[in-house]
C-alpha cells in the first residue's frame, strides 16, 4: 500500500508539473520521448534475437562489391549470374516456398529427408543470391524466410541433410549479411537437433522426429548402425552454432564425436563406414 500510494502521489505530482508548461515545453518533451523509445528499440535490435548474445557483425572481406580487371572472368561471372537468375526465376514461378523444382516437369517437389519443413532450395540459395548481389531476390528470400520458414512440425527429418541444407544455410547467410533472422533461425533448429544426440554413445541418430525427440536409424543401415559420413560432417555448423548463441552444448556434441572415434580400434588404420550408437561398436 505504500508503494502505490507513492507511486500515486508521485503521477500526481508529474501531472501539476506538466499543467505548468508552456505548449512547446510539452511537444519538446513529447519529442524527447519518443526519441528516447526509438533508441531503446534500437538497442533491443542490436542485441539480436531474444536469448543470444550480443555480436559486432563483420562482413568478409571480398563478400561483395569486387570486380575483376580481367574481361574474360568478367564475361564469365555474368554468364553464371544468368544461369542462376534462370534457375531462381523458374523455381520461383513453378515451385515457390517448396523444397525442389522438377525442372522438366515443372512441378514442385518436397523430399520426405526433410519431413515437413519446406524451402529447402530457398535457404541453400541465400549465400549464392548475396554473393551474386542479386538483391531483390536476397530480399524476397530473407523475408520469406522471415514469415514462413517454420520448425515446428511433426514429421522424422535425416538430421545429415537438414544440417547440411538449413543450418548450413542459415549460417553462411548470417555470416555474410549479419541479418539476425538467419543467426536466430540456424540456433532454433540446431535446438531441434539436439535430441539426435541421446544415445548411450552419444553418436547421433540419422533419423529424428524433431516434435518427439525420438530417433532411429535407417532400416538398411547395417545393424541398426549411424553412418560415418553422416555424423562426421556435423562438426563444422555445431561449432559455430556454440559461437553464435553462446550455449556450448552444440560444440560439446560434436566434440564428442570426434572423442568416440578416437577411442576405437581403426582396422587397417581405416575408419568403417558404420558405428552403432548404442554399442559404440563398428558395423559391417
Amino acid at each position: 500500500l505504500e508503494r502505490i500510494r507513492a507511486d500515486h502521489e508521485r503521477a500526481l505530482r508529474e501531472a501539476k508539473e506538466t499543467l505548468q508548461k508552456l505548449p512547446e515545453e510539452i511537444r519538446r518533451d513529447i519529442r524527447q520521448d519518443k526519441e528516447k523509445l526509438l533508441q531503446d528499440a534500437r538497442g533491443r535490435k542490436e542485441a539480436g534475437a531474444p536469448g543470444l548474445p550480443q555480436r559486432l557483425f563483420r562482413q568478409p572481406v571480398g563478400a561483395v562489391g569486387q570486380e575483376p580487371a580481367d574481361p574474360d572472368v568478367r564475361q564469365k561471372r555474368e554468364k553464371i549470374k544468368e544461369m542462376m537468375k534462370h534457375a531462381w526465376d523458374n523455381y520461383k514461378r513453378y515451385a515457390w516456398g517448396l523444397n525442389e523444382l522438377k525442372p522438366i516437369s515443372k512441378q514442385g517437389h518436397s523430399s520426405n529427408l526433410f519431413g515437413n519443413i519446406q524451402g529447402a532450395t530457398i535457404v541453400d540459395a541465400l549465400d549464392t543470391l548475396y554473393i551474386m548481389e542479386m538483391k531483390e531476390e536476397f530480399k524476397e528470400a530473407k523475408e520469406w524466410v522471415e514469415k514462413n520458414l517454420d520448425f515446428n512440425v511433426n514429421a522424422e527429418i535425416s538430421v545429415f541433410e537438414v544440417n547440411i541444407r538449413f543450418v548450413g544455410g542459415l549460417l553462411s547467410a548470417y555470416y555474410l549479411s549479419g541479418e539476425e533472422v538467419f543467426r536466430k533461425k540456424a540456433v532454433e533448429l540446431g535446438e531441434k537437433l539436439l535430441p539426435a544426440f541421446n544415445t548411450p554413445t552419444g553418436i547421433p541418430w540419422a533419423l529424428l522426429n524433431i516434435k518427439s525427440g525420438i530417433g532411429r536409424n535407417w532400416p538398411w543401415a547395417s545393424g541398426g548402425s549411424s553412418i560415418l559420413a553422416e555424423f562426421g560432417t556435423l562438426h563444422l555448423e555445431f561449432v559455430h552454432l556454440s559461437h553464435l548463441s553462446g550455449n556450448p552444448v552444440f560444440a560439446e556434441k560434436v566434440m564428442n564425436i570426434r572423442k568416440v572415434l578416437n577411442r576405437l580400434d581403426k582396422p587397417e588404420g581405416l575408419y568403417p563406414n558404420y558405428l552403432n550408437p548404442s554399442s559404440g561398436q563398428w558395423g559391417q
